[in-house]
């Protein structure tokens, strides 16, 4: 008799195998010959241009196994690499039917379960490329070229980069903006005041000072440093109506006893992650720490965004985007001009 769990379980112990091969070899020769799509290019020896798949698509995976955060870059350069390809996007859902419905990024495009359901397409695994290394882009394209006339979904490997990310704000907000989730949502800010967000990350990055984890101890930042940020950013920002601040983060008041002295502070420390990020974007300033769950808010926030310089993706090159160095250091004229 079928078991459905049994055969779930076996999926998810072959997906985690062959991500395990994938890290192991990805920075090999032969790595790309792990893959039919790379033989299939070499069988075919096409020489087409890349616009003769402009009925194809291409899709990113958001890694069901990873944070919203992480899925979001996953989605982010999926949708990236497709307008690179030229090939159309398909979407791929999120892990959680609420996060799909929360961004709605999903709204007005073209399911790639759908077309290989449904539509007769194939789906086509791509091997991963360092997106700094010319050659491996070429190849990805080499392999996309090959299979010009045919109903293709290209499927980026789990995890495939896109460092910068701040590439696609237009299409983000555009769509983030426009979501059916957006008309039934409510802020606990005042628009008489000037809202001031602060996401401080702690949870596994609090784990990660324990246990001495390198990965997360690089990520840390410490109470001392946002109330120095925070404190400067008071001093200097002048927007005509009283200031409101927000502290996003894990544990309880007195885990930020530093904070306690400032007027009007309010902890967000039980709210739920939709709507913690949902206050972020709609900040009227937000100060973010290192990491990816108040990184994609900024990209999506239309006022001023506060930000370390010494981050793993990259901020545009505008006034509204705040630098701060590791000391907690930055312009504070760009606050005035920003305003």
């Amino acid at each position: 008799m079928f078991n459905m769990d049994v055969f779930k379980l076996a999926l998810k112990i072959r997906a985690r195998a062959w991500n395990e091969i994938v890290k192991l070899t990805s920075n090999i020769a032969f790595y790309p010959a792990l893959y039919r799509s790379y033989w299939h290019m070499r069988i075919n020896n096409s020489e087409k241009h890349i616009v003769d798949n402009h009925t194809n698509f291409y899709t990113g995976i958001p890694n069901p196994g990873a944070g919203i955060g992480h899925q979001l870059s996953n989605w982010i350069s999926g949708y990236w690499w497709a307008m690179q390809f030229n090939l159309k996007y398909a979407h791929t859902t999120f892990s959680t039917e609420k996060w799909e419905t929360f961004f709605g990024f999903g709204e007005n495009e073209t399911l790639a379960s759908d077309l290989i359901s449904h539509n007769g397409y194939r789906r086509v695994l791509l091997p991963l490329f360092d997106e700094n290394k010319q050659a491996a882009i070429n190849l990805n394209k080499k392999i996309i070229s090959s299979y010009a006339g045919q109903k293709v979904v290209f499927v980026a490997e789990q995890d495939q980069s896109y460092q910068s990310l701040c590439g696609v704000i237009e299409d983000l907000r555009l769509k983030f903006f426009s979501a059916a989730a957006r008309k039934c949502e409510t802020l606990i800010f005042s628009e008489s005041h000037f809202n001031i967000a602060i996401q401080i990350r702690r949870g596994d990055i609090t784990i990660g000072q324990t246990n001495q984890d390198p990965n997360l101890q690089m990520r840390w930042q410490d109470n001392l440093y946002f109330k120095k940020l925070l404190t400067e950013v008071i001093e200097n920002i002048k927007p005509g109506k009283p200031l409101a601040i927000y502290l996003f983060s894990q544990g309880t008041p007195s885990d930020f006893i530093e904070f306690i002295d400032l007027e009007n502070i309010n902890f967000c420390l039980d709210m739920d992650a939709q709507q913690s990020f949902l206050h972020m974007v709609f900040a009227d300033l937000l100060i973010t720490s290192k990491s990816s769950f108040s990184y994609k808010p900024a990209l999506l926030n239309k006022g001023i965004k506060v930000c370390p310089r010494n981050f793993w993706h990259n901020y545009p090159n505008s006034n509204d985007w705040v630098l701060v160095d590791d000391d907690g250091n930055f312009d504070v004229k760009q606050l005035s001009i920003t305003l």
